[in-house]
């Protein structure tokens, strides 16, 4: 090996032994009315108090048996914590031992219904906790995850007791045709992120919803990425089409994969979004 590429490998190694790890969660249980929600935390370190983001996954699953928060998520997650917030992950399919749902007919977690219970649950979770700066709890989720949140912050779910409510809600590519026909409002700024070529939810509808409630509702916004499809946030994935088959883990039809300046943009809007 030349002397100088010898003193460029020796650097590279030696730069790669001091990188800071990347940080680990922690795992939490949050009690259910029936049983127990599991859940990942990263937490910065220190007492606090942080502004916390409850992260809701999709259809595919928090993790897998390798890792208990899939790259995808974890990503964001550790984009949050470098900014200064705790994220809590709740597992709504692991905690009830089922595996992913996306080709699943009848799905035993419904977003409006098990899905808006744990978010409840995460909520009053965050709130006894002294780390937590209580009036800074936001909500962020993607496709199903981000369906669950459009129900959880309707008027109507609104939670009793003096807690703060949501600081704020942020909805990647949430299937927004069931609540534009039911005429949804939020009680919490919102926001909404979805590719206009997004064929797996529906563009049209989401904007149909959230223009639908200007007037009578809280702050909503949307934002419709010119050429981008379903999944666009989500690092180093090629457009693809779904695959044939019944892997439960991808969704059935339509074309997901990575728009870099979408991906870009989201990031900007969520850390805007957020310091609200």
């Amino acid at each position: 090996m030349r002397p100088v590429l010898s003193v460029l490998f020796l650097t590279l190694l030696m730069s790669a032994a001091h990188a800071a790890p990347a940080p680990a969660p922690q795992p939490v249980e949050i009690p259910l009315s029936s049983g127990v929600l599991h859940a990942q935390l990263f937490k910065p370190e220190g007492e606090g108090p942080f502004p916390a983001v409850i992260a809701l996954h999709g259809c595919g699953g928090l993790g897998s048996h390798a890792d208990p928060v899939l790259p995808r998520y974890r990503d964001w997650a550790e984009r949050l914590l470098k900014a200064g917030n705790a994220v809590l992950l709740p597992d709504s399919y692991g905690s009830r031992e089922l595996g992913p749902q996306c080709r699943v007919k009848e799905m035993h977690v419904k977003a409006r219904r098990e899905r808006v219970a744990d978010i409840a649950a995460s909520r009053a979770w965050l709130m006894k906790q002294k780390w937590v700066t209580r009036n800074r709890v936001s909500l962020m989720g993607w496709a199903n995850g981000a369906s669950a949140l459009l129900w959880a912050v309707r008027p109507q779910a609104a939670a009793r007791g003096a807690a703060p409510d949501f600081r704020a809600a942020i909805a990647f590519y949430p299937d927004c045709r069931i609540s534009a026909g039911l005429g949804w409002s939020t009680r919490v700024p919102t926001l909404v992120l979805i590719g206009a070529n997004d064929d797996v939810s529906s563009p049209p509808a989401c904007r149909q919803m959230v223009e639908g409630a200007y007037g009578r509702s809280a702050l909503a916004r949307i934002v419709v990425y010119p050429g981008a499809f379903h999944d666009f946030d989500r690092a180093n994935t090629p457009l693809h089409a779904a695959a044939a088959g019944t892997d439960a883990a991808v969704a059935e039809h339509g074309h997901s994969g990575t728009d870099s300046e979408a991906r870009a943009e989201s990031q900007k809007e969520v850390a805007e979004w957020l310091a609200r």
